[in-house]
């Protein structure tokens, strides 16, 4: 029998992953989800506003962009950095913390919401996630999430990464935070209502070949893949992403637009 997958050390194998690249390259593109997820969570002036797993920060700038009093946290010091560096930017004033997900550090019903954007999903343990993003929000709060689906693109490239370099063996799969029926199941009697909206995000490259130049170096789980994988297991890898990629192109053969599926959440807390 396989031995259970030790989550302490897959989280600390993780962590690496994305300190590996340098993920506010890909994330400064994603900004519009933030503001769409502030939007969604219809967020207040002076709110207490946690952004967890922020990455470099996309919910956080929309929340702090709407007059909430908000505190960025992920576990990768350096992404908080180049969030702060953000906020510096447009003068708006946000608290850094370096935190993981799975153990919040602050008390319970400390925070009127709680966002993140496609960060919390990553998390090994998805049930202890949960509990840690309801335990901080107070109640008739909003947890505010966006997610990908198992169907969209990012979905089928995390599908494509595994036939490579398959995960560990009893690890649930990021996409499972893009389906209600999971998210009713781990966050259980602590949600009075659960709304989920669909929706698509457009990766915009030169190609499908330039897309893989980005995510391969900057990418953490697809910089990390191509780095385990042989020469010619690589070359396969990237035939494979690059099928993907055309098959999905709406713009032609003269550029590269991939929409991709995820759900905005909104969850009230009981």
């Amino acid at each position: 029998m396989n031995a259970p997958t030790d989550l302490n050390a897959l989280k600390a194998r993780q962590q690496t992953a994305w300190a590996s690249g340098d993920y506010a390259v890909i994330g400064t593109t994603l900004q519009l989800v933030g503001e769409q997820l502030a939007e969604g969570c219809d967020l207040r002036w002076d709110e207490n506003v946690l952004d967890v797993a922020a990455g470099n920060g996309n919910a956080t700038l929309a929340a702090a962009r709407r007059g909430c009093k908000v505190t960025s946290t992920d576990y990768v010091a350096t992404l908080l950095e180049r969030g702060a560096e953000r906020a510096r930017a447009e003068g708006l004033e946000v608290q850094f913390q370096t935190a993981d997900a799975e153990a919040l550090p602050f008390a319970d019903a400390s925070f009127d919401a709680v966002l993140s954007t496609f960060g919390v999903m990553f998390a090994p343990d998805q049930g202890k996630a949960a509990t840690e993003l309801a335990r901080v929000c107070r109640p008739g709060g909003r947890i505010g999430m966006a997610n990908w689906t198992p169907e969209g693109f990012i979905g089928q490239l995390f599908k494509t990464l595994g036939r490579h370099l398959p995960p560990p063996a009893g690890v649930q799969s990021p996409s499972l935070w893009g389906m209600e029926t999971h998210l009713r199941s781990i966050f259980g009697t602590a949600a009075v209502g659960i709304s989920v909206t669909p929706r698509h995000f457009n990766f915009r490259y030169r190609s499908a070949a330039h897309f893989i130049e980005i995510f391969r170096t900057w990418y953490g789980p697809v910089h990390k893949a191509f780095a385990a994988l042989p020469e010619d297991k690589a070359r396969a890898l990237e035939a494979d992403m690059t099928g993907l990629l055309n098959g999905l192109n709406r713009a032609g053969s003269g550029s590269l637009v991939v929409p991709s599926e995820y759900v905005e959440v909104v969850i009230t807390r009981r």
